[in-house]
């Protein structure tokens, strides 16, 4: 004796299943949009879906990996990846100005530890000015790191303002 609700389940999850394996193969042939949520739309179903059949899943990372063919758009587009890449360019240059100064900061402290140590440190006063020395720069540093912030997103501002107005007069 079979539920008609569980039969209902199971057919109603194979006419989704159908839909989904129709909209890769579509979207594998026409250079569609090769992704889970892309997918989920042209075949009706909710992600979640998706993410419950893992067979699904793998065949939608699967298609989505293989090459593209003659005449299919990429997914991503090359100024996307110059963008991207520009952006880990620069935050690698400020990663390695931060190293610098942590390694400068470090060398210091240890050579003011092995100094201390040996009996011959400075006295108190010349010390504690050493110490105010170094918060001094810290905050220094600190300043210059909002401050270059700031200034790259004044140059977004200004390039996105150029960009306007460049528009505006273009279709005035």
């Amino acid at each position: 004796m079979t539920n008609p609700m569980i039969d209902g389940k199971r057919a109603d999850s194979a006419r989704r299943r159908e839909r989904v394996l129709n909209a890769i193969d579509a979207a594998a042939k026409n250079g569609g949009d090769i992704t889970v949520s892309g997918l989920a739309r042209a075949a009706r179903v909710d992600r979640t879906f998706l993410y419950r059949h893992r067979d699904l899943l793998e065949r939608i990372h699967a298609a989505a990996n293989t090459p593209a063919e003659e005449g299919r758009i990429a997914a991503v587009s090359r100024a996307s990846l110059q963008a991207d890449l520009s952006n880990a360019l620069d935050r690698n240059k400020r990663l390695a100005a931060r190293i610098r100064q942590l390694e400068n900061r470090l060398s210091s402290e240890l050579g003011n530890a092995v100094w201390a140590e040996s009996g011959l440190g400075a006295p108190v006063d010349i010390d504690q000015l050493q110490r105010r020395i170094a918060l001094l720069e810290q905050e220094a540093s600190a300043k210059q790191g909002e401050l270059d912030e700031r200034t790259e997103e004044l140059e977004a501002a200004r390039a996105a303002n150029r960009e306007l107005t460049r528009a505006l007069n273009h279709h005035g």
